[in-house]
């Protein structure tokens, strides 16, 4: 004890002097190395666009445990929601009823959603906030960036903070559903005056509120870094090894009530003549994701500057699940005979499996001078995926059964290129115009067998997609700084979207979707007076051919997305904020949207002869886009201690886009109690203990689903509408606790 206590004095004495000589140019570079990522990326305050950042310090504070969509769910506009129930595992946002699919996402302006779902699975970059910095969350068609297309929102992610001071630290939570989070993580500072090495490993694990919706997460991330003088590389490498059990079908309400709102069908087999319900072990998503990054920052002189970053992403997963009553033929296998009785269908277990690859480069060149900020940038990447499945089992299968006996397989690849040119420029004092013009080019083929059996041709539906799109996103904007208090903006921006990979594999066979267009116009206004903020930001985002599930299904009866002619997203964002210097802080912001499908028109089948009803609605909402959202939060901080409550609004929305009451979400209101202390102990530079409770008033309600219609007609030629959904529930009451040592 005491040899670590003096060597505790020893450092905390030397390093200072260490350092001190060149402290002012780390603080240089610093800022330096920050503003040549928000030439490129990021909106600035002269930018026409809605934006939130969310700093280290915030994102520390709540980083306890839940996945990363959570600490995002304060801000406006947001939506999430999470398949165990408990905020770990398969997670998911929402910003103004866009979907994950249509937000795109990059770290250190590298791409990180899927090339072909154009989603990001958090569950495969676990505790990836423990290695974030800062985030931007963009709202609208935001700025030109790299990646899959903005089409309603953009995050970027800017990771480890740059550090001159050695450390490590130590963070642990653990709390209801077996819920538990440990992070280690070191750092040399600099070394040599030009040398750090950053260091992060978690392990994250929960039972799930929804039964057997466990979660066992790793996760690592290191950066090597040189610092030199007006040059800086970063050499990053960050990956997550994630197993996830199956609670992705979600329940119905006649289904909560007879097994509670817990009830998991995933995996189920069948039930004994106790009444038992037996599952399958196995039926989980498994997947490895490692991600490699090389950045290169560099200031040539007072006015310019550049970035460029290299990197790959490999990826490798699959999932197990039980299929009952299978046709045998859809698995590529042959009928068997057994006890004299010829077995077409047969319950088995398959697994779907996906072996990815996607690397590129990105760059901006930028210039800055009193008047002019300007950048130059782009991306090329290219994916290589193979998908394939396999079947490990059938039951009472009589026959040849190779090991692992595959039944499809096919191999996506994508060309992504983009090019971009955006400039500042101040007109006159407070007064800036804005102007992007991006180019963006994309090659994307399909060949193979799908997962999809033709009837028609008795074999797999044969993938053959070969799509080329080329993209010119325009956006042009005012910012008026009308005095020190106040600021106005005003833009307009077009974006474009290509269909997703499940666009064409869940599609039809002979036609394929055409790509989706977005114009947003924006309005918002901001004051900040000392210690009181407030502001608020109109849109109005109109989209043609927006791609949405109209009840219309493919040639095997699943359901298709379809591009429809006109729909929009208007609504107004309110923000304010109040900061006393005795600590209180209030913080609120809402969200009153009307967000609409212009003459929608729904695709209804009957059960028995499978004719097709179509079912003009007129105008309906958008599915899953609420019309208000609420957040509050209530602070205090004191000589260490850190109380808040955070409070959650989300109003009625729909599952479906027919506007059926039994599609809906209800609305809910839920409120966590987060509490800490941070106090300091001799040779220990901060310990904090704390807990959270989430759900407070134990609000019961679910915040994800599914929906659909069908139809009957009885014998006098009538038809009768049905509707079915199933429902995400959401925990009640649970709480977290946790500590944090930093040395």
């Amino acid at each position: 004890m005491k040899k670590r206590t003096l060597l505790g004095y020893l450092v905390m004495v030397a390093l200072p002097s260490l350092i001190a000589a060149q402290e002012s140019a780390s603080d240089s570079l610093h800022s330096s190395l920050q503003e040549v990522e928000i030439m490129s990326i990021r909106a600035t305050k002269t930018t026409p666009v809605a934006y939130t950042n969310i700093g280290r310090e915030e994102l520390k504070r709540h980083n306890t445990g839940v996945d990363f969509p959570y600490l995002m769910k304060m801000t406006p506009a947001a939506v999430v929601t999470s398949d165990a129930g408990a905020g770990i595992g398969y997670t998911s946002l929402r910003i103004r009823g866009t979907d994950a699919t249509r937000i795109n996402v990059t770290a250190n302006g590298i791409p990180v959603n899927d090339a072909e779902s154009h989603t990001v699975f958090w569950v495969n970059i676990p505790d990836i906030a423990s290695s974030v910095k800062d985030v931007q969350i963009q709202r609208g068609a935001g700025t030109s960036t790299n990646g899959a297309g903005a089409f309603g929102a953009s995050i970027n992610m800017q990771t480890s903070e740059f550090n001159t001071l050695p450390y490590a630290g130590f963070s642990g939570s653990a709390g209801s559903f077996g819920t538990h989070k440990e992070t280690l993580r070191a750092g040399t500072g600099l070394l040599g005056d030009h040398w750090a090495l950053d260091v992060r490993v978690s392990n994250i694990g929960s039972d799930g509120y929804i039964e057997r919706a466990s979660t066992n997460l790793y996760s690592y991330y290191i950066q090597g870094a040189y610092y030199g003088g007006n040059t800086t590389l970063r050499l990053i490498n960050f990956a997550g090894n994630e197993e996830t059990y199956h609670a992705w079908n979600y329940a119905t309400k006649e289904e909560m009530k007879l097994y509670g709102r817990r009830y998991n069908s995933c995996g189920y087999m069948f039930t004994d003549a106790d009444g038992k319900a037996h599952y399958y072990d196995g039926q989980t998503d498994n997947y490895v994701q490692k991600n490699w990054q090389l950045l290169a920052d560099h200031h040539f002189d007072d006015e310019w500057s550049m970035s460029a970053g290299l990197h790959y992403t490999k990826g490798d997963g699959y999932y197990r699940e039980y299929k009952g009553d299978r046709k045998l033929m859809e698995y590529a296998l042959q009928p068997f005979v057994l006890d004299g009785a010829e077995v077409k269908r047969s319950d088995l277990i398959r697994r779907k499996a996906m072996d990815n690859h996607f690397g590129g480069a990105v760059f901006s060149l930028n210039y800055k001078d009193e008047r002019l900020s300007t950048s130059l940038g782009g991306g090329a990447n290219r994916y290589y995926g193979r998908h394939f499945g396999q079947v490990l089992w059938v039951k009472n299968y009589i026959g040849e059964l190779a090991p692992d006996h595959e039944y499809y397989r096919n191999v996506g690849a994508k060309n992504d290129a983009n090019i971009y040119l955006k400039g500042d420029y101040r007109l006159a004092p407070g007064l800036n115009v804005y102007g992007d013009l991006q180019y963006r080019h994309i090659d994307y083929k399909i060949d193979g067998y799908n997962d999809k059996w033709n009837d028609a041709a008795a074999a797999p539906q044969n993938l053959a997609i070969d799509e080329v799109f080329d993209f010119f996103n325009p956006k042009a904007g005012v910012s008026w700084q009308i005095d020190a208090k106040n600021r106005l903006f005003t833009s307009v921006s077009v974006a474009h979207k290509e269909p997703t990979r499940n666009n064409y594999t869940d599609g039809k066979l002979d036609e394929h979707p055409t790509y989706e267009k977005l114009t947003d116009y924006e309005l918002g206004y901001s004051f900040a007076d000392g210690c009181v903020s407030a502001g608020a930001n109109l849109y109005y985002m109109s989209y043609k051919d927006q791609l949405v599930l109209t009840g219309e299904l493919n040639e095997i009866g699943e359901p298709l997305a379809a591009n429809i002619p006109d729909s929009y997203r208007a609504g107004i964002e309110l923000m304010a904020g109040v900061e006393l210097p005795s600590g209180f802080g209030w913080n609120a912001n809402a969200t009153f949207s009307r967000n609409r499908i212009k003459n929608f028109t729904e695709v209804l089948y009957d059960d028995d002869t499978y004719e097709r009803w179509e079912v003009k609605h007129g105008s309906t909402r958008i599915s899953f886009s609420p019309d208000i959202i609420v957040n509050n939060t209530f602070s205090y901080k004191h000589k260490g201690f850190d109380l808040s409550m955070q409070s959650n609004y989300v109003s009625r929305q729909y599952m479906s886009n027919a506007q059926q009451r039994e599609h809906c979400l209800d609305a809910y209101f839920v409120s966590n109690l987060h509490m800490a202390y941070t106090f300091a102990l001799r040779g220990v530079k901060s310990i904090t203990v704390g807990a959270t409770i989430y759900n407070l008033f134990n609000e019961q309600y679910e915040s994800n689903g599914y929906a659909g219609s069908g139809y009957y007609t009885d014998s006098d030629g009538t038809r009768h509408r049905y509707n079915y959904a199933g429902y995400a529930a959401q925990a009640g009451t649970n709480i977290l606790g946790h500590i944090s040592i930093d040395f």
